[in-house]
């Protein structure tokens, strides 16, 4: 087990030998996150790990998309997690997280059972964080469109549009994100996978130099706020990943 990179990869994070693990250009996913999740491990309270892209559009918005990676259909308490692990990676960015949790229907427009599913996550997150502005279930076109938004769901508490994409399923997140790259001309930051204890983060298998050097930059930032926040460091060191 030694010899596979992604263990030993995974045990020098864990061990305090390297800050952060970027791994992925040559190898399938699965390959890379399951020796990470026995190794490194979930942050504690958290049921599953995500994955989120941050996307500049043509005309320089930000938008954060989850889950492009990871949950193939996620529970409406998954959803949660997703939502609040996106929104805080937004806050990384400087961004103040304006959650969509998006659906084929606004606000019970549709009855069916996968809109529930979204509307449920709603009314879980106002209990897990009621301060966080998220609101759904709602339509893309919608969430994104302040006007629409003021015209026809004046109560909606997205105020100026979503700038944080949940996503119901991973088929629909993780497509999204590549016609938003392919067509759209939309630069990619990412995937951010979101909820391991340490940061570990997996690129596209034949990412190129560019994709590699942003996801690096992310995962130096998590091992900097994890310095920061457990207080052993008033000047956090110069972090050291481990690429794999």
């Amino acid at each position: 087990l030694i010899n596979n990179r992604n263990v030993f990869g995974s045990m020098m994070v864990h061990m305090g030998a390297t800050d952060a693990l970027v791994s992925g250009v040559t190898q399938h996913f699965p390959d890379v996150i399951r020796p990470a999740l026995q190794i490194v491990r979930m942050r504690e309270g958290l049921h599953k790990v995500s994955g989120c892209y941050a996307m500049i559009t043509r005309t320089g918005e930000l938008y954060f998309l989850a889950d492009t990676s990871v949950n193939i259909e996620p529970t409406a308490e998954d959803l949660v997690e997703i939502a609040l692990c996106t929104a805080e990676a937004a806050r990384r960015f400087e961004v103040v997280p304006r959650v969509a949790l998006l659906s084929f229907s606004s606000f019970g427009s549709t009855k069916h059972p996968l809109c529930e599913k979204v509307r449920n996550a709603v009314d879980l997150l106002h209990k897990a964080d009621p301060t966080l502005i998220v609101d759904g279930e709602i339509m893309a076109d919608v969430a994104l469109s302040p006007e629409m938004l003021e015209q026809t769901y004046p109560f909606s508490t997205l105020k100026g549009g979503a700038n944080v994409l949940v996503f119901p399923d991973l088929n629909c997140a993780n497509i999204a994100y590549k016609l938003l790259a392919r067509i759209g001309g939309a630069e990619t930051l990412g995937p951010i996978l979101m909820g391991m204890s340490r940061p570990v983060h997996l690129l596209p298998r034949g990412a190129e130099v560019e994709e590699i050097v942003n996801v690096a930059a992310i995962a130096v930032v998590d091992a900097q706020e994890i310095e920061l926040s457990a207080g052993r460091a008033a000047e956090v060191a110069q972090p050291v990943v481990a690429a794999n």
